[in-house]
């Protein structure tokens, strides 16, 4: 489990989880080295690029990496691509429709992809597909939570603290896809900031199993529930599961941005776009403080207070 959007004050926070199912001990499964054929941590022309989404993705490097590897990886788990950002959306768990209703901006879609041509990407899922096959290996699920900005703002008000909100909503998205009698199961889940204790969270969301705490640092902290063993590391997307949650939060919270700034800028067409982030998000609220009051938007609409 990755997330994409944790530090703007604009547009979605977007959180993932893969699972993988493997046949033997999954501490012991390097789907690194089952899938090498096929992908790469690092750029190669002839594999996927599969990492943290900083190194696939940067606006100076643009969609493409991100864009080929997400959509391989919907094609590798799902019957059919998404031609549209609801559709990817929907198809990741979420309710377009709540979207519509609750920003603006969602009122339209997006066409997808941006820029690739999915009919290039068969060879590579059909080889993603062998791999699979020769190791035994199944991608099980992938579901992303979409946090738009007045739940994010009731989150951290509830919390009373934005790291908490942060975890807990993991947590929640976790719950949802973990099964405490399901077996053995190794959870990796990128770390939340400078937290390092995580066994009263994960309490919250468990109905009185025993959470035994195995190790807790700057680093890693380990925990065993039945069968299960997580770990929150940072770094987190040396695992490979991990990586490819951190690559389809950030194409959805890019594609969303995308949507975002296009809204605006049919009402101010000289208007620079923005990634959200907070110095660039105060010189954007700032340019549309008159034509949002003109459309009604709430601040709580449109700013993430935390």
């Amino acid at each position: 489990m990755d997330e994409a959007g944790y530090g703007p004050n604009l547009g979605p926070l977007v959180v993932t989880v893969t699972a993988w199912d493997v046949p033997d001990d999954p501490r012991a499964c390097d789907l690194w080295d089952c899938f090498a054929d096929v992908a790469a941590n690092k750029y190669d022309p002839q594999k996927l690029h599969i990492g943290d989404s900083k190194e696939v993705y940067s606006p100076a490097k643009g969609m493409a990496e991100l864009e080929r590897s997400v959509f391989a990886v919907m094609g590798l788990c799902f019957e059919r691509l998404p031609q549209t950002l609801a559709e990817l959306v929907e198809m990741l768990g979420g309710n377009w429709r709540e979207f519509a209703a609750a920003e603006p901006w969602y009122n339209t879609d997006l066409p997808l992809p941006l820029v690739i041509d999915p009919q290039t990407l068969s060879e590579s899922v059909d080889r993603w597909r062998t791999c699979c096959e020769t190791h035994g290996v199944c991608c099980r699920a992938i579901q992303s939570d979409v946090v738009l900005t007045a739940r994010w703002n009731r989150l951290v008000d509830e919390a009373n603290n934005k790291a908490l909100a942060h975890s807990r909503n993991c947590l929640k998205l976790l719950q949802a896809n973990w099964s405490v009698d399901g077996g053995d199961c190794f959870i990796v889940i990128d770390k939340h900031g400078g937290r390092n204790r995580y066994d009263e969270l994960l309490a919250e969301i468990l109905d009185g199993e025993m959470v035994m705490r195995l190790d807790e640092g700057r680093h890693l902290s380990r925990y065993r529930v039945g069968r299960s063993e997580l770990h929150f590391r940072t770094k987190a997307e040396a695992a490979f599961p991990v990586a490819v949650a951190s690559l389809i939060s950030k194409y959805l919270r890019e594609t969303a941005m995308e949507l975002f700034n296009r809204f605006w800028q049919q009402h101010l067409p000289e208007l620079k776009p923005t990634k959200g982030y907070p110095q660039d998000a105060k010189r954007f609220r700032q340019a549309i403080a008159k034509q949002q009051e003109e459309l009604g938007i709430p601040l709580n609409t449109l700013w993430r207070n935390r």
